[in-house]
């Protein structure tokens, strides 16, 4: 297998050329490609022979939970969420087993979100409330200062043991929007976090009648205060490429939503 290194030429240059570490010869990937007879943009440096040899995965057979060994587990914490400690190791593709690793996983159970969309009145209907866990990360120097803990959503919710993501999309739908589902699609079953977590979210979007969407919902034995809204499909695809949302659930929705919405309304509309 080829490894990489990066060439630093200076500025301008080092995010366009590589090097294969094991045989010196320097690839130019297509977006910083020219003629033979050309130079490199910036650098006066004469072009080189783009080497074409194709990258393909190495054929093997697919690693599974069996060829993993947990050595020890425990739970050296457990609250409102848990944190599980794992001591394990794995097999290599190389052949052979990773040496023993220690990790700390967040296990917050599985979770349905749903994006309300109303065919009809062509509207999504979206959520804002407080997050915790937004409200620590904007402590960090990755946010603008203007970014809130107060999130714009699409509905979710945890799943309880024993229950069904579907009736766990359509109840939550009621309780946090007031709404009712009447056709639910589902679009994808994606890890979270699985470097460190081992929640998974089920995502729908489901149809609503958006006619009378708006006012502040919730369960507040569950701290819930939440305020709901509608926007036109195409004012939340505009809020979504402002960087409005910053979550990864509302994102894939919408941009599912984007990608699908002539389909799903003629599907809906016709039922």
């Amino acid at each position: 297998m080829t490894v990489f290194a990066r060439i630093n030429h200076g500025v301008g240059a080092k995010k366009n050329r590589y090097r294969p570490a094991d045989t010196g010869e320097e690839i130019v990937p297509s977006s910083a490609r020219l003629d033979n007879s050309s130079a490199m943009v910036n650098k006066g440096l004469p072009a080189k022979r783009i080497a074409r040899s194709p990258m393909t995965m190495p054929q093997h057979p697919p690693l599974t939970p069996d060829d993993v060994e947990v050595i020890e587990k425990d739970t050296p914490f457990r609250g409102y969420f848990r944190l599980d400690h794992y001591r394990l190791k794995h097999k290599l593709f190389e052949g052979g087993w990773s040496g023993e690793m220690s990790r700390e996983i967040f296990e917050r159970g599985h979770a349905v979100a749903v994006l309300p969309y109303d065919p009809d009145r062509d509207e999504v209907v979206l959520i804002e409330q407080f997050r915790p866990g937004a409200y620590a990360a904007l402590a960090s120097e990755w946010f603008d200062d203007g970014a809130s803990p107060w999130l714009l959503e699409c509905v979710a919710g945890i799943i309880e043991k024993g229950e069904n993501p579907d009736e766990v999309a359509k109840r939550e739908m009621v309780e946090e929007t007031g709404l009712e589902i009447s056709h639910l699609t589902r679009l994808y079953h994606y890890l979270v976090s699985p470097g460190g977590s081992s929640e998974s979210v089920f995502l729908y979007c489901g149809r609503v009648d958006a006619a009378n969407a708006g006012g502040v919902y919730g369960m507040t034995d569950e701290h819930e205060n939440i305020r709901v809204f509608s926007v036109s499909a195409d004012e939340a695809f505009a809020m979504m490429e402002q960087g409005r949302f910053i979550n990864a659930m509302t994102i894939v929705a919408l941009q599912w939503l984007k990608a699908n919405r002539d389909t799903i309304r003629t599907e809906w509309l016709d039922k």
